[in-house]
């Protein structure tokens, strides 16, 4: 079994967890790291999550994972926020984060910029739209998906 289609598994293991929760799965990996096998979890929920939420993803998936023992090699299991600057990863829930500040990386460069900060105001299946400052003046930035290399969220100072 490929590593993907492990990864796959313990995703669709830790779904009905986090939506009994109402938490959504921002990221999972299965690493070898140092000698060591992690699998990691960043989940989240609107208004986003804490330590106590984390906890009980913890020991519920570990539960889980016990009872069903999916993964051969001893591992460590964390589980965390994604943390205030997260990756935007999840194609079908961009749309949750219109009228969010966000960090767009380009793979090829745009207006001579190769990455923009703004509000998302539209997502569509082709492109995004942000709102960006340029000298405390707004401008609309339509950005192509083909052409976006990352998305997270960012902090607007």
């Amino acid at each position: 079994m490929s590593l993907d289609t492990k990864v796959e598994e313990l995703k669709a293991i830790l779904q009905p967890i986090l939506e009994k929760h109402d938490f959504f799965l921002v990221d999972l990996e299965f690493v070898h790291e140092r000698g060591d096998w992690y699998l990691r979890v960043y989940a989240d929920k609107k208004g986003g999550i804490n330590i106590d939420d984390c906890a009980l993803i913890s020991e519920e998936y570990g539960e889980k994972l016990d009872e069903l023992n999916p993964i051969e090699p001893a591992y460590y299991l964390e589980v965390s926020s994604p943390g205030a600057e997260r990756p935007l990863k999840n194609d079908e829930s961009l749309s949750d984060y219109v009228d969010d500040y966000i960090h767009a990386s380009l793979y090829q460069k745009q207006d001579g910029q190769k990455a923009f900060e703004g509000t998302l105001s539209e997502v569509t299946a082709d492109k995004i739209t942000l709102i960006v400052k340029v000298k405390n003046l707004k401008k609309q930035v339509e950005i192509s998906r083909d052409n976006i290399a990352k998305l997270r969220l960012a902090i607007e100072f």
